[in-house]
């Protein structure tokens, strides 16, 4: 979502929804008779709060948790809990800078550095000390400005995977658009499956594009 339908914010607090995006999604979603999902690093609720049920299907949190359908409840993985003691050493790390905001998730917690650049390097060596560069579970990854830890079991093309086994997914041709190190995960599997995989600054430019083409293909008859 974050990059791919919304433009980057400062935090993630601050992001913006054109009011077109959500009508669009809503008209697209009825056109591929509902088979329209967002695959996120937010939360699903997040992600709900923002988009609504525009889109049918929501996988949050890198695909540790699914809303398969609207009213449906979430199916969560099974995922190792981060360790009190990791989160209170980034909450540490974290208060060490003016501008670097901690963000928690169910299952991982993202230090987000887009206000503090300069602090970026200095940050992925701190949950790298914390994590250790070997862990079986968890893994620390690059995001927008940001280091994430997230369990090693949840990633995107899990979602991907578990979004086309089921209706209105299962049996169609997936498109996936991303523009993120944790998209590429999402993208990868969408080829597997015989679908495309798409980077947004290769094949659109920015998230303003991709609102574009995706308003074109809703309003196409």
């Amino acid at each position: 979502m974050d990059g791919t339908l919304l433009d980057i914010a400062p935090t993630p607090a601050d992001v913006v929804v054109p009011v077109e995006l959500p009508l669009a999604l809503v008209r697209l979603r009825a056109r591929l008779d509902d088979a329209l999902a967002v695959v996120s690093g937010r939360p699903v609720e997040q992600v709900y709060d923002l988009l609504g049920d525009a889109p049918y299907a929501i996988a949050g949190e890198h695909g540790a948790a699914i809303r398969h359908a609207p009213g449906e409840a979430l199916e969560r993985k099974s995922l190792p809990a981060l360790p009190a003691p990791w989160i209170a050493q980034a909450e540490r790390v974290a208060s060490g800078y003016q501008g670097v905001l901690l963000e928690r998730k169910a299952h991982g917690l993202v230090l987000h550095f887009r206000l503090e650049p300069q602090a970026g390097s200095a940050l992925r060596q701190a949950l790298l000390s914390i994590v250790g560069d070997a862990n079986p579970d968890f893994v620390v990854m690059a995001a927008h400005m940001a280091w994430e830890v997230k369990p090693r079991a949840a990633d995107k093309g899990r979602a991907v995977a578990a979004l086309m086994a089921r209706a209105p997914f299962a049996g169609r041709v997936p498109v996936y658009i991303g523009d993120d190190v944790t998209d590429e995960d999402g993208m990868r599997v969408a080829r597997e499956q015989g679908g495309i995989g798409l980077r947004v600054q290769e094949a659109f430019g920015d998230a303003a594009d991709v609102r574009a083409w995706l308003a074109a293909l809703a309003a196409h008859s």
